[in-house]
């Protein structure tokens, strides 16, 4: 019985040499058992193989939060870029107000010390400011509508969030709302000031204009020479 213990001790050995990575001949393993276990062990557990994890299916009202979340995503980048164009076009309007501006001025300020040729050059400047100032008025306008439909959609996908439960989503919207309004209407009232300063030059022009044209008739340019050319007509009628 001790011989067979002994024999199968050996075969058990020799077949653990064989086996295992950790014991070669001529080489020691310096560790401890326990190290041994937890390594196969290790193995073991690798070896299993581990099911996948079915992610919960979602609700209805989920998916629709998530839906009117993304059309609130999508009519805020439509906004974002509606109001980057309309806020650009009333600049560029604006910065063309200013410069017929400043070319009305020169000219009412040169009004009475110009000769026909060079008032002809100055007007053929004007004209084509005015017609830049126009081209980007119309701009504008377009994109104006534009910005104005978009608003109008960040409005019901805002309202459409609110009722679908998604809170969040509908705040910041509206949020974004109010602050390209705020944008635009600054912008507008800049333009708004142009145009004002625009129209009192150009009513300041007309009237110098008048007063150098009686200046300039052939009836001696003043305003009282009216009434005394309306005398000797009393006298004959006296007479």
């Amino acid at each position: 019985m001790a011989t067979f213990s002994r024999r199968l001790l050996w075969s058990f050995s020799r077949l653990l040499r064989q086996s295992s990575p950790i014991f070669y001949r001529g080489h020691v393993f310096r560790g401890s058992w326990r190290q041994v276990l937890s390594v196969g062990l290790g193995a073991s557990l690798c070896a299993i193989p581990v099911g996948q994890r079915s992610e919960p299916a979602l609700s209805t009202e989920h998916l629709i939060r998530r839906a009117a979340s993304l059309v609130t995503d999508s009519t805020q980048t439509l906004l974002s870029q509606t109001t980057y164009a309309l806020i650009e076009t009333l600049t560029e309007y604006t910065k063309a107000v200013y410069t017929l501006l400043s070319l009305h001025k020169k000219y009412t300020s040169l009004l009475d010390k110009m000769n026909s040729s060079e008032e002809s050059a100055i007007w053929q400047v004007i004209i084509g400011a005015r017609v830049q100032m126009k081209n980007l008025q119309e701009e504008y306008m377009k994109y104006e509508a534009s910005w104005a439909r978009a608003v109008s959609l960040s409005e019901m996908a805002a309202e459409a969030a609110y009722h679908a439960g998604a809170d969040h989503a509908s705040i910041t919207v509206r949020n974004h709302i109010q602050l390209v309004q705020i944008q635009v209407q600054e912008t507008r009232e800049l333009a708004q000031k142009a145009e004002a300063l625009l129209a009192a030059s150009q009513s300041e022009e007309i009237m110098k204009t008048n007063t150098e044209d009686k200046n300039n008739s052939p009836d001696g340019g003043s305003l009282a020479s009216s009434p005394s050319e309306e005398v000797p007509e009393a006298y004959m009628r006296e007479d």
